[in-house]
């Protein structure tokens, strides 16, 4: 949206509001907060002139003070937008800082200040959530996956409240896996194809076939 012409930008969203589909902003507020609260207050009015339905409220690389990204949520609302805000474990991640190895460089929240972060954005109307995966999921084996950081923010705040960023097909095949074909994931385009194969039971799995007879028998 920053590099399009505005008419550009506001056909792209016109179309998707033709067929359904409702449209989020990235995090790009990390980058406007940089130069002031009027800059923000600017950022959020044009995405309410756009068109925009939903604006994510990111902190993962900017170290956004849980007050002041409150705050930008509240403002949301009030525009008439829902905001999503991010709620990320690992501080100081995001984009593309794991190419430089965040993994060694970056700290990990503890759960009860993401469950802090969680009910601060509700008290101010914050519907729906986003997970990042740094610290997570990203770039970790499986075996060091904080599934338990998962369940529990779902069996707390609810499955519906959450959507997750699931950027590697084992990762979305998981989350399938353990909150069923409706879970809302944040993945990549070019894994369209192949998660929506999966999610349907179409190809993909192995699991699909377990259990069912497959014989051939000719009469």
């Amino acid at each position: 949206m920053r590099l399009l012409p505005r008419d550009k930008v506001r056909k792209i969203i016109d179309l998707c509001h033709e067929h359904g589909v409702y449209v989020s902003t990235g995090g790009f507020v990390e980058r406007v907060i940089a130069q002031g609260s009027r800059a923000v207050d600017l950022y959020l009015e044009e995405c309410k002139a756009l068109g925009f339905d939903v604006v994510e409220v990111s902190s993962g690389l900017a170290p956004i003070k849980l007050p002041d990204k409150v705050a930008i949520v509240k403002q949301v609302r009030e525009l008439g937008m829902k905001p999503k805000p991010e709620v990320s474990m690992m501080i100081g991640a995001g984009a593309g800082t794991h190419i430089v190895g965040y993994s060694e460089k970056m700290k990990l929240r503890p759960y009860a200040e993401m469950v802090k972060e969680v009910e601060a954005h509700l008290k101010v109307g914050a519907e729906l959530f986003m997970l990042e995966s740094e610290g997570i999921t990203e770039d970790l084996p499986a075996k060091r996956w904080r599934t338990d950081v998962i369940k529990n923010l779902v069996k707390r705040f609810g499955y519906e409240r959450w959507m997750f960023e699931a950027s590697d097909p084992p990762v979305f095949k998981w989350y399938l896996k353990n909150f069923g074909r409706d879970v809302n994931l944040f993945i990549d385009h070019s894994q369209v194809v192949e998660f929506t194969a999966w999610r349907l039971g179409l190809w993909g799995d192995p699991d699909i076939w377990k259990g069912k007879d497959l014989s051939y028998k000719r009469k």
